[in-house]
This record gives structure tokens, sequence and C-alpha cells, in this order.
């Protein structure tokens, strides 16, 4: 990538690309792809002109080279000086002209799923960082960028797509995958709320939702359900199993139950507590020489083996999936097995009829993780649709939620797209 990139560059080839939010994820990247050859953070979008503005120049770019406006003919002529452009204007990253690729890097189910469908709509390459979005309208959104001969594809670096790494390379190489997962650096809170994280939010320079919505696990059962729907795998039991292990110990946890494990089935997804930040795969072969060779490489006794990638670089790693899609047409990670599971929706304290529920971290509901087939039969409601539903029952802390209990906002994007979901692939 590295020496394309910089012949790109010697023959004037830069890939422009638009980066939509600039908070901890989007000014992360934009200061590591000033550091990378052929590619520019060209055009950034944040509803705070003046925060995206900081972060360009936080990345070493003078302000005198970076225009605001939010106009589509300034744009589209300040682009093609070679100016960076800031607007506040989201209908821009897929308008521009000089735009090959837009970044989704807002965390807000419902903006991903209308900037995904105008990147699409107007052949440009979209690249999420947004696994909110993704968990709930993702298979939709890949079947019409591959009807559109453009890339969706979830990001290098975030948990899903540092996931399929290697479970690319395990089955590349022809190892029977048993389970996939990543770590969680700290127990699921069910109380978590923007309230009581906010100090520790402000300490790492979080919006407290995001980080409420770390602390209480759904955004844990979002990124399965993204490694879910790449791969087919589903969770053992809903909400996966959570057990805590150090990697050394990992295999002797993740096998089937009459083996000394906790597995009902092969083929899950799950997360681990001690093993954070990174992600593992569990494996096995039928073939004796190769056990044989995997104990001699120092892979253990077996019959079970684990791969670990011990980090993630989130937003630092997404310039590599940029350069995929742009150059190589491939994505990272695509929810190319359809709908294979859902983050459900569960009250995170007693609701009363007539309350208007919040959304991802937020104080009233949380996700889960579950088979796809098994909360359809149970009526119940994504939690990427659940923001600003009108609760029509009362509804007891811990229970899930059902599409006959709320009364969903119709009319968002992301409301739309899922429907269209259900019709053409659910």
């Amino acid at each position: 990538m590295n020496r394309k990139l910089i012949q790109m560059a010697k023959e004037n080839k830069t890939i422009k690309v638009a980066i939509v939010g600039a908070g901890k994820m989007g000014k992360g990247l934009i200061n590591q792809m000033s550091r990378i050859n052929g590619m520019i953070p060209a055009l950034v979008i944040n509803r705070n002109g003046e925060k995206a503005i900081n972060a360009l120049m936080s990345a070493g770019i003078p302000r005198e080279n970076i225009v605001f406006t939010n106009s589509l003919e300034k744009t589209n002529f300040q682009l093609e000086k070679g100016k960076y452009v800031v607007s506040e204007y989201i209908d821009l990253a897929a308008k521009a002209n000089e735009i090959e690729a837009i970044v989704d890097a807002t965390g807000v189910p419902n903006v991903g799923a209308k900037l995904s469908l105008d990147a699409i709509k107007n052949k440009k390459h979209i690249i999420m960082l947004n696994v909110e979005a993704d968990s709930a309208v993702g298979p939709i959104l890949y079947k019409y960028a591959k009807d559109a001969g453009v890339i969706y594809t979830g990001t290098a670096g975030d948990e899903p797509g540092a996931t399929m790494e290697l479970y690319d390379f395990a089955t590349g190489l022809g190892f029977d995958v048993l389970a996939i997962g990543k770590g969680k650096n700290n127990p699921i809170n069910l109380e978590a709320n923007p309230n009581n994280v906010y100090e520790e939010a402000m300490r790492k320079e979080l919006k407290p939702n995001m980080l409420a919505g770390f602390i209480d696990g759904t955004n844990t059962m979002i990124e399965m359900c993204c490694m879910a729907n790449a791969t087919g795998f589903v969770p053992d039991i809903r909400g996966g199993h959570g057990i805590i292990s150090n990697i050394d110990d990992l295999t002797k946890f993740m096998m089937l139950k009459e083996e000394g494990g906790v597995l009902n089935k092969y083929g899950i997804v799950d997360y681990v507590l001690g093993i954070a930040p990174g992600v593992f795969l569990i494996f096995t072969t039928k073939l004796e020489e190769v056990h044989n060779q995997l104990e001699y490489l120092n892979m253990g006794s077996g019959p079970n083996y684990v791969l670990y990638r011990p980090y993630h670089l989130t937003s630092l790693e997404t310039p590599i999936t940029i350069y995929d899609a742009c150059v190589n047409h491939k994505a990272t990670i695509a929810p190319t097995e359809g709908i294979v599971t859902e983050v459900i929706t569960i009250a995170k304290k007693d609701l009363k009829a007539g309350d208007i529920l919040d959304g991802i971290g937020g104080y009233t509901v949380y996700g889960s993780l579950e088979e796809y087939e098994k909360a359809k039969v149970e009526n119940l409601v994504p939690i990427g649709l659940i923001e600003n539903a009108k609760v029509l029952k009362d509804i007891k802390k811990g229970e899930t939620i059902n599409y006959n209990m709320v009364k969903l906002d119709t009319s968002t994007e992301i409301y739309k797209l899922r429907e269209r979901q259900n019709k053409e692939i659910g």
C-alpha cells in the first residue's frame, strides 16, 4: 500500500476523502492521514465547523489552506485548487466532485443511514466507522453499493475489521474456525448513562453517551453483530457468555460443554473480559500432521488453537480501508451473509406509557445480541431504530422491547431503509 501511494503521489494522483464527524475518531483519522502519501482529508464536515477546522490544524495544516463553506459550487472550486474544505452541510460529502470516498465517523445511526445512501447514489465509496448504523441497515446498504459498483465497508482498526483480518487469514489457510470475538476492557454495567460517566468521558474526550454505550455493553453487541453479519456466526446465548479469561486459557473455555468448555455449539461470536484491547479467533484442524505442526510451532497442544491480535488502532487504521476501497475495490468487512443477528432493545429502567426513549448510550435502553430469526419471531425492535420512540405500555426494567410496545419515529431515513431491508432481504 505504501509503495503504491508513494507512486501515486509522484504522479500527482491523490485520493481525496470526505470525513463526516470531527470527534475523537474523525480527528485521529485526519491526523494520521496527514502523514500518508497519495491520500488527503480534503473535505471535513461537522455540525460545528470550528471543530473541523481545529482538527485539520492539529494535523499541521495551515489555516490559510482551509476554506469554510456550505456552498457546493465553492466546495468544488476550492477542492480543485487543492484547498482543504470544511463545512457544516453534510450533503456536500456525497455531492462534491473531487471526493472519491466518504468516511462516516459520526456514530449516529440515522446520519449513517442517510450518508451511506447518498454516497452510494452518487457513486462514492462509503467507509463506516459508524457500526451503529451498520448493525441496523448494513445488509441493504451493502446490496445497494454492490448494485451501484461501489464499496460499502467497515473499517480496519475497529474490532469487527480486526477480527475479519484473522478470519480471512484462518479460512484462507483452510483451518476450521470455531469462534470469533473481541476483548472488552471493562465489565458490563447496565446502569451506565451520560450523567454517571460524564467526568470519565471528558477525560477521554468522548461524548458521554458514546462512553455509556461502551460501558453498558451496547457497542460490544453492535460490534459482534457486524462480525456475525460478515461471517454467518451467531451468539451462543443471547448477549454472549462474556467469560473472564487470559489469552492462554481462552481455548479451555471456548470448547463445547461436553469437551470441558462453556459453549453449546461452535460457529459463535462472543466477547471476553481480560484480553482487551485485542480480538481473537479459535480454530482447529482435522489433519493430524497439521496438529503436529501447530504444537511444534508453540500454538498449544490442541485440539483448539487461538489467533490473537493484541491491538486495534480504530480510526488510525482506516487509511488501509480507504486505500483498499479506492484502489483495490475491496471491502475490509461487510455484511455479506445478510441479516444473521440483531441488536435488540432492552429497557434500562422501568418505563411508563408516554415516555420518549433515547438511543444508544442513553438513560432508557441498552442493546443485546440475538440471532435474527429469534428476534424476528419475538418481534423485537433493533436498537438502531429506537431513538425518539414513544412507549405505548408500561415496560419493566430488563424487559425486551417489541414493536407492539412502542411507536417508532417513522420519519427517519434509518427507519425507511430498515423497512426496505425487511422487504428486500429479511
